[in-house]
């Protein structure tokens, strides 16, 4: 089996705006290897979470080739893509994204339901109870902190124990304390699953626990460099 796992080949993106076409990527070519920590990096702008998005096939590039665990994400249909995310990728949204009418339990669970997993509700308090959750499994998002809610969306995105976990900004709505504890379960859920993390951010001190830091400009890669040891 190859160590690569994502694998981005000339690929561009453009966007429809007020003022014409916006360019937002322009011929990223890009390799992510397996259990690799992959930090994007630049200022706002510049592409990043374009990127991952392009990257879990959130978003269609217009030209170029995405593949992930070798399968052609531009020559799936919407539903091909839905059941492809569903089995092999996690994605934690800043903004958190969690279902407000259901409890931290529930929403973890919700994707193991619809894998037609028969121990969906034990496996999602298994979840909760590794990110320091498992007394909050009944409460709601509103009864929650942001930390919480966070952690809850970790939760829901390493349930399935996906391949490829895609983190857009993880830190970015919690104080130094709440990040710095949502980062440690990030690179925890690659050492328990083995996944391929990438993630989005603004932190250069996040980014710096990462294998691998890039940064964007203007839709381009701009400097490739490994994290200091």
């Amino acid at each position: 089996m190859s160590d690569t796992v994502l694998s981005l080949t000339d690929v561009t993106l453009s966007l429809a705006g007020n003022a014409g076409v916006i360019d937002i990527l322009k011929g990223i070519s890009l390799d992510v290897t397996r259990a690799e920590t992959l930090a994007l990096i630049g200022p706002s702008g510049s592409g990043k979470s374009s990127l991952l998005m392009v990257m879990g096939g959130l978003e269609r590039a217009n030209s170029g080739q995405v593949l992930a665990l070798g399968q052609d994400l531009s020559a799936m249909n919407e539903d091909a893509l839905a059941r492809f995310r569903r089995k092999h990728m996690g994605v934690v949204f800043q903004s958190f994204h969690l279902i407000p009418t259901m409890t931290a339990l529930e929403n973890v669970a919700t994707p193991l339901e619809l894998a037609g997993d028969a121990d969906a509700f034990d496996r999602a308090r298994a979840e909760l109870e590794a990110v320091g959750l498992g007394a909050r499994a009944g409460h709601y998002p509103s009864q929650m902190s942001g930390g919480e809610q966070q952690r809850v969306a970790l939760a829901r995105a390493a349930a399935p124990r996906p391949d490829i976990l895609l983190a857009d900004e993880p830190t970015g709505n919690l104080d130094g304390a709440n990040g710095a504890a949502v980062l440690d379960l990030l690179m925890g859920l690659r050492e328990r699953h083995g996944a391929t993390l990438v993630l989005v951010t603004h932190s250069n001190g996040l980014a710096a626990q990462c294998d691998r830091v890039i940064r964007l400009v203007d839709g381009e890669l701009d400097v490739q460099r490994e994290a200091a040891e």
